[in-house]
């Protein structure tokens, strides 16, 4: 058999590890990978074990008990089918689901190339309680990815991220690429009060307006050295039929980003309006940079969208697909960045 496409011990139990904290769909972890490695190296399952199951983020922000049980029980079957000595460890940790109660909310936790993470409570069901928002949908982690490769974009500047959800992206970015300001936002109330318990969950109080002038201040005296922890965080309860030019001029941002909120056509008009209302309240030689991440499940939906922004005075660039994989997804999927600007 060629060994040559397969993947290193290493690298293989990484990817295990990155799509059990995220809580990917089990078949579509590399089962068949393990299968041919722990035939040359017996110790592997317990490496990938330890670094699941018993990793610390997974004891303290544990995936659902259900989830948890189904994955154990693959690896047991794995680590049985290869004749290795029994691996007292990996039934011990079954039989501690086994004790636990099901519940509604689960975690998921994304590794960060900084050596950080950001972890999530989410909600098992994809829809629930009348909304799409509390579960993170994969164009927010193509986004995220994104974000991650194009720091100076965002770095010391003003960020306004519309339709946030339960948070992914912005906490990616908060992390990792240095925003002086950060304002998350959303309409549906249970998404808002999910995501504000996230940003507390990752380290960051949403502060006063007189806490972000005194961080403003010390961000001036630190300059470029500031600490990533300086950086602004708020959350806005945003209707996109109802506000103002004057009330998104008070937001002054620089930067205006979203994921998926155009799969509706009613939505999409919205959306498009309020991006609009952005451009027009740019005041004071403020440039506005746009981009928005899309799956694209429904081709005459997102026709929809290009029309609508062309109707509104708006034009727009795809950005190249940015070839990296720092989060297990379904890169399959057909995910779409644009790059939105006021036409000329």
């Amino acid at each position: 058999m060629n060994t040559a496409m397969e993947p290193e011990p290493e690298a293989l139990s990484n990817t295990f590890q990155r799509s059990f904290l995220g809580c990917r769909r089990l078949a579509s972890f590399p089962w068949h990978d393990l299968d041919q490695a722990v035939k040359q190296d017996p110790l592997l399952i317990s490496q990938i074990l330890k670094k699941t199951a018993l990793h610390p983020l997974c004891q303290k922000y544990p995936p659902s008990p259900q989830y948890r049980r189904l994955f154990l029980s693959e690896l047991i079957k794995k680590h049985e089918s290869s004749g290795a000595e029994p691996l007292d460890d990996l039934y011990d940790a079954l039989a501690e689901v086994l004790n636990s109660e099901e519940t509604t909310r689960c975690y998921k936790s994304y590794l960060l190339p900084s050596g950080e993470s950001v972890t999530l409570s989410e909600n098992v069901a994809i829809i629930s309680e009348g909304t799409t928002g509390l579960v993170t949908w994969e164009a927010a982690l193509s986004l995220a990815e994104w974000s991650i490769k194009n720091k100076d974009i965002f770095k010391n500047r003003s960020i306004l991220e519309l339709g946030s959800g339960i948070g992914l992206t912005g906490l990616v970015i908060c992390k990792s690429c240095s925003p002086k300001k950060y304002q998350f936002s959303d309409y549906h109330d249970r998404v808002l009060q999910q995501l504000r318990a996230n940003i507390h969950l990752n380290g960051y109080n949403l502060e006063t307006e007189q806490d972000n002038l005194t961080k403003e201040k010390n961000a001036k005296e630190y300059g470029d050295g500031a600490n990533p922890e300086c950086v602004q965080v708020s959350v806005t309860e945003l209707n996109w039929d109802l506000v103002t030019e004057e009330q998104l001029l008070q937001l002054q941002a620089d930067v205006v980003i979203a994921s998926d909120v155009v799969y509706d056509p009613a939505i999409i008009i919205s959306f498009s309006k309020v991006l609009k209302k952005l451009f027009n309240c740019t005041k004071d030689g403020r440039h506005l940079d746009v981009f928005v991440a899309s799956t694209i499940r429904n081709p005459e939906t997102y026709d929809l969208f290009y029309t609508t922004l062309d109707k509104s005075g708006l034009t727009w660039q795809v950005i190249p697909d940015h070839k990296t994989t720092i989060f297990q997804y379904n890169t399959n999927s057909n995910v779409e960045i644009l790059n939105i600007s006021l036409k000329v």
